[in-house]
This record gives C-alpha cells, structure tokens and sequence, in this order.
C-alpha cells in the first residue's frame, strides 16, 4: 500500500489548509489541557477537584450537544468555526492574564472550563461535519477522518512535552498564552479556505422537528445505536483516566510536572500510531471488529497502569490506553459518518459529540470522587474491568451490527458486491 493513498484526503487544497493551520492551533490546546490540571492539582492536591474542573469543561457539551445539531445544521459552518474559533482564544488569554497575574483561583478555572465547553458544544459537530466540505469526495472522507485524528494525537505528544518544559521554566501562565496566540493559526486556514456556495447554504424546517428526526434515525439505526452506546460507556468509564494522571505522577510514581508531561506523550504516542494505522485503511471493512479489540486493550491497560509503581512500565501502558481509546474514538467517527446520509449529519454527530460529553464529564467526576475515597490504583481497576465488559457486550452484538451495516455501506457506494461478505473482514 502506497504511502501517497495513506495522505489522499490532502490532495484537497481547503484540507491541507485545516491541517496546517489546526495542527499548530492544536499543539496550544494540548498544552492548555496539562497546564490546566497540573494548576488545579498545584493549588489544591485534590482529586476530587480533578474531576470537578473536567466536569465544568464538558457538561455543558452534553447539555447542548442536540441543540447545537441541529443549529450547525442550518448554519454556514466556515463563519462559525471562525467564531468558535476567536472565542477559544479569548478564553485562553484570559486564562494566562489570570495566571500570569497570580490572582487565578479555582472558582474562575471552573468558570474558563465551563466556558470552553460552551464553545466546544457548537464546535465540535461544525467541526465534525466541515470535514465532507473540506474533501468534497465521501470515498476519501474516512482519510480524512483518520489524519485529523493523526494530527490531534501528533499534537497530544508535542503539546504536553512543551508544557511540561514551559511549565519548569515559566509556570502555567506561558502555556495559556501560547495556546491563545495558536488560535491565529486555523483561524486564517479557515478564512483562506475556497468552498462551494451551494454546499454551505441550509434551509431547514424547526430546529424542534430537526432535534426529533435527528434523534429517530440515530434511535432507529442499529448500527450507528450501538456504536455510540459502546462510545458513551468508554467516554464514561474509560477516558476518566487522564483526570488522575497528576495524581499517579506524584503520588505513585513520586514525580512532578514532567512525568506528567511524559505519561501524557506516551499516552499520545499511542493514540498517534493508533490514527496513522487508520489512515493506511483503503475503507471502513474491519473497523467494527478493531473497535471490539480496542475497548479490551483499553480495559486491560487501564488496570495494569493501576497496578504500576515503575515508570517505564507505566508509560508502556499509557500507550496502550492511548491506543485503545483513540482506536475506539476514531473508527466509531468513521463507522457513523460513513453511514450518515449528508442531510442529517451535523445533527448526527451532534449526538457523537453528546456520548463523548455526556459521558466524559460524569465520568471526570466519578473517577475523581472515587479515587479521592479508595485511591487512583483501585479506581483504574474498576474502570478497567467496565471497560472489558463493554467489550464483551460488543461483542454479542457484532453480527446483528454487520449485517444491518452492508446493504447501507453498498448504498452509500463505499463497499462493492466484490468485497467480503462481512464488514468485520
């Protein structure tokens, strides 16, 4: 397999201009994230409080997430990426006045992280949904699904090694500011970006009857169903684990910010090999089957990082998390928008994004409140365990899945009667 077919989607000028201009934008973001927590845990040790910043940075996700469907679905979506955008970086600048000031307290943290989840409830299915736009041919819109993923774990290796740097050398604020400043960056990709005008003008019925359709055919569609099920329980239970990285960093393995830094990146490195194997794929056959494989290496990981007090092994591990969650996140965006008709897929991905910010905020808090009463190793264990029981549940559900999946993925023109008889080959 040529290397050139693992990049297709970049032969698109308006994609090549989101991958630039995002990866730098990403990079910031990243940074922000482990700034972030490292601050929290700096000013207060909590885990508890952990998880109550990682709450307030994604509830509102959850709250919005069908709302804010249906309302991309009726909007130019360059113009409110470009809003999304500046806001994003509004709030990072304020975030690094704050810091730099020393007057950040963890009141005003939550009130910032809740503010960006406000902003990512309408970004994310903009986001999501642009994609088609950008590459303009549904054959390569699953490569392009697969680089983006490359280039947000490319970013989660480079940013949180640069923080941890920046946050040695100069303290939080300086993350915070880069991350701002970075925004510039897909902002000016968006707005350079050449696109079909009859692509983007959207003329709707009530956002009402669009949040009721949007959500029949996501109740209806067995396959799209289960995924986001699996989605929803992984995003609860299994994606907790990065709110208590600060406190395996310092309590287990008796480091600092650095060693977060490191168990970050080494979760990255696996999240990054785990998008660049996706971008290798020529179509969505086998991707159900290495969703089923993934959730099991994520459970398993996640106990045996719980069990760990030696670095090297811990970071092995992260690695292996990293992997699983991100082989999870990214074919299951690939299954749904492969199997989405164009008219309902920002209203569909609205839903992708609520199982991810359903969940994720709940389970930040839970993982906080139980690692704060029975300790981080002893939380890993039980998410870990959840997590190979999602699995096995999925499991059960694989052949009733592919068979309802083949005659859409024949219609839609991605498989041929040529290929084998199951998607999971």
């Amino acid at each position: 397999m040529s290397i050139s077919h693992a990049w297709r989607a970049l032969r698109h000028r308006n994609f090549q201009l989101f991958f630039a201009g995002q990866g730098i934008s990403l990079i910031g973001t990243w940074m922000t994230r482990l700034a972030t927590t490292w601050l929290v845990y700096r000013l207060t040790h909590s885990a508890l409080l952990l998880g109550v910043v990682s709450f307030a940075g994604q509830i509102l996700g959850f709250l919005l997430a069908p709302i804010a469907g249906a309302w991309v679905e009726n909007l130019n979506r360059r113009k409110l990426l470009v809003v999304t955008q500046i806001a994003a970086a509004l709030q990072s600048l304020a975030l690094a006045a704050l810091t730099l000031a020393h007057r950040i307290t963890i009141p005003e943290i939550i009130a910032l992280a809740a503010l960006q989840g406000l902003i990512n409830a309408f970004d994310t299915p903009a986001r999501q949904s642009f994609l088609i736009q950008m590459v303009g041919d549904r054959n390569d819109l699953g490569n392009a699904i697969a680089i983006n993923s490359s280039m947000v774990n490319g970013a989660r290796l480079i940013g949180p090694a640069i923080a941890a740097l920046v946050i040695g050398a100069a303290g939080e604020g300086f993350c915070f500011l880069i991350d701002g400043l970075s925004y510039i960056a897909v902002i000016a990709s968006l707005l350079l970006m050449h696109l079909d005008p009859h692509i983007t003008q959207r003329h709707r019925p009530s956002m009402l009857h669009q949040m009721r359709e949007g959500w029949d055919y996501v109740r209806t569609s067995r396959p799209i169903r289960t995924i986001l099920m699996l989605f929803s329980l992984l995003a609860l239970i299994g994606y907790s684990y990065t709110v208590l990285l600060p406190i395996f960093a310092a309590q287990i393995l008796h480091g600092g910010a650095y060693t977060l830094g490191a168990l970050t990146s080494a979760s990255g490195i696996g999240a990054l090999t785990s998008a660049l194997s996706l971008t290798l794929r020529k179509s969505v056959l086998g991707l159900t089957r290495m969703v089923q494989i993934a959730s099991a290496m994520l459970g398993a990981a996640l106990i045996l990082f719980g069990l760990s007090h030696t670095l090297w092994i811990s970071l092995v591990l992260m690695a292996f998390a990293g992997f699983g969650i991100m082989q999870c996140a990214s074919a299951s965006n690939t299954i749904v928008q492969s199997l989405v008709p164009d008219d309902k897929r920002a209203r569909v991905m609205g839903y992708y994004t609520m199982a991810f910010f359903g969940s994720a905020p709940f389970g930040s808090l839970l993982a906080g409140a139980l690692a704060h009463r029975i300790g981080g190793p002893h939380t890993l264990f039980i998410t870990g365990s959840t997590c190979l029981a999602g699995a096995l549940w999925f499991t059960f559900e694989l052949p009733k899945l592919n068979a309802d999946m083949r005659p859409i993925l024949h219609a839609q023109g991605l498989l041929t009667p040529s290929e084998p008889s199951t998607v999971t080959a």
